[in-house]
Parts: C-alpha cells; structure tokens; sequence
C-alpha cells in the first residue's frame, strides 16, 4: 500500500516536472536555461538522448541514464540536464579583415554534440555560448590567412580549419564540432564594383584571346591549304612532264622506225628492175611539190636558172644518186638508214644545177 501511494506520488510529480520541462535555448541568444530543473521525487524517468547530472550533497554523485532511476529525497539533487543530440548553433554575423585589407561581414552555422555530460557541466560555464565565441574567433583568425579571392575558392578548407581548431580547445569541455558552414559573405559595395569590373575585365580578356586564337588557326589553315594545293599543282605538273617526254620519246621512236622501215622499203625497190625510172618519178614529183611552194613562206625566192626543164632537174638528180651510189654500193655500218634517206630525199644544191 505504501509502495502503491508512492508511486502515484512519483507519477503525478513526474507529470508535474515534464509540464515545466526546461528550455535549453532561449531565442535571441540561444543560452541554457539554468532554472526549473526537474525535482528529485524518488522515482525519475529519464527520457531518451539527456543525460541528467546529480549531486549528493552538493557534490558531483553520477549521471542518470535513460529510463527509471531512483534518488533518495533531500540528499540528492538534479544539477545539470544536458542533451545529447546534435545541437545547431546561429553564429552571429561579424566582421573580419582578409589577408589584403578587406573587411568583410560573415556568419555561419555551428553543428555540435556533448559526448562527455560531466566535462560540459563542470569543465566551462555555459559550454554551448564558449562554443559560439570560439567559433567567432577562430574564424577571424582564418580569414585573417586569406585574401579575398581565396576566402571564395577554399571555402570548404577554411570550414574545415575552424572545426579543427574549435576541437582543439572544446575537448576539454566534452564537446565536439562535427562540423561548420559558412552562410554569406558581405563585402563592401566598392569592392563588389570592382570585383565585377575584374570579371568583366577577364571575360573580355578570354574572349580577345579566343578570337586571335580563331584567326591565328583560320591563317594556319588557309596557309596550309594553300601549300597542300601548291605541291599538288607542282606534282601534278611533274607528270604532266613526264608523261608529255614519254609521249614525245615514243612519238620520236615511232617515227624514226616508220622512216627506218621506208628507207628499207625504198632502197629494196631501187634494187629491184626499173628502179631508176620509180625514182626518177619520185625526184620529179617532190620538185613540182617544191616548186609549188615557192613564194608562200618568205618573199625571197632562190630560183635556177633553168626553173621550167624538169627533165633536165631529174636527169641531174639522177645522176647525182648515180654517182653516190657508185661511190657507197652498200651503206657503211656507222651511217643510219634514215640519215641515208635523208641524204636521198634532199634536191641538189642550186650550185650543182646545170646552167
């Protein structure tokens, strides 16, 4: 009966103290709220993720785990409630000066946790407000290291830099930084202006480059193409050459085995019987074929004196192969037969015409 009375006591003590549950933060300043501290009604149920500090006596007794605990009335008080969870910490807006002299208007954000309830009681005042100090400070000091165009590029280090070195001091008070991000960064309007004009600048650099870039390759390729064109017209110049000298050679080896093969036909028909008279006819019809052309190519005109005996021209002609073949019955070995044709075809010289 009497347990049963004490533990309808403890419950209604218990609803009592969860209805005046303390704030862990106020609004402006995000502090504890040391007052309305839960009360010790021997029977406590400590809810998930706090950990409540106790002392016996005014000294540190332990800390009540989650769950149902007991506490002996008068001797034992709850001192500290502490929260487990991760805490997130406003970090107000402050000013601090880059490497090169620029003021600059920053705040963040600061997410923590207690893992050690005892050192954040008794190990620094109001741990949570040392914190955000901390964090203020230390984050001056980094930007301090920085000048402005890399306080924008390593944003993710100089986040990284402040949790080290809030960890480093925050240790002993049993709390740990996981972790902090910067939210703005404010500068000054003329330093803004001439950040702009910079990019403006750049931009206007980049494309200047891009466009001689653009026309360097364009009188590359026409340079190329021209070249490429010049040795495929000098090629193809070549052999057009070429084939025109084979061409030529073939045509002048035609012609010169077409003669040979005349010379033959001819002196085997001056062989054979009544050669002299075909030949006879051959002289007389190349002098009226000559005598013809008189007078068409140049205006000096060499004529004999006998221009119209025609018997006369051929009965010299005559005797003059007469006397060349007496002289040479057989061609030599080192006279080619087409010089020897040649030799036949040509009239007589005026000189030896008959007067």
């Amino acid at each position: 009966m009497m347990l049963r009375t004490l533990c309808r006591t403890g419950g209604a003590l218990l609803q009592r103290a969860q209805k005046t549950t303390p704030k862990f933060w106020t609004t402006p300043a995000q502090q504890r709220w040391m007052s309305s501290l839960p009360m010790n009604t021997v029977v406590l149920f400590v809810p998930q993720q706090e950990a409540w500090v106790v002392e016996r006596m005014g000294r540190f007794h332990r800390i009540l785990e989650p769950g149902l605990n007991f506490l002996i009335p008068i001797l034992d008080r709850i001192r500290y409630v502490q929260s487990l969870k991760e805490i997130v910490i406003d970090v107000p807006e402050q000013s601090a000066v880059s490497l090169d002299n620029v003021t600059l208007q920053i705040d963040g954000v600061l997410y923590l946790r207690i893992l050690d309830p005892f050192k954040a009681s008794y190990g620094v005042e109001e741990p949570e407000y040392a914190v955000t100090q901390l964090a203020q400070t230390t984050m001056r000091s980094e930007l301090g290291k920085l000048t402005l165009d890399k306080v924008f590029r390593e944003r993710e280090s100089l986040n990284f830099n402040i949790v080290q070195s809030i960890n480093q001091a925050s240790d002993e008070w049993g709390i740990r930084c996981l972790r902090y991000e910067i939210k703005d960064i404010h500068i000054p309007p003329r330093i803004k202006e001439s950040m702009q004009m910079q990019v403006e600048a750049e931009r206007k650099k980049r494309a200047t480059v891009l466009e001689s870039e653009g026309t360097r390759e364009s009188a590359i390729n026409v340079a190329e193409g021209r070249k490429q064109a010049q040795i495929l017209a000098s090629e193809a110049e070549r052999a057009e050459q070429i084939n025109r000298a084979a061409g030529e050679a073939q045509s002048i080896l035609a012609k010169a085995e077409a003669k040979a093969k005349a010379v033959t036909i001819l002196s085997d028909a001056l062989a054979e019987q009544n050669g002299n008279a075909a030949a006879s006819l051959s002289v007389a019809e190349q002098y009226v074929s000559a005598f013809s052309k008189l007078a068409k190519e140049t205006n000096t005109v060499l004529l004999p004196s006998r221009a119209g005996d025609i018997s006369g021209m051929v009965t010299q002609a005559m005797t003059i192969y007469s006397t060349l073949a007496k002289q040479s019955p057989k061609v030599e070995s080192g006279t080619s037969e087409a010089e020897e044709e040649r030799k036949r075809a040509e009239p007589a010289s005026p000189s030896a015409w008959p007067q």
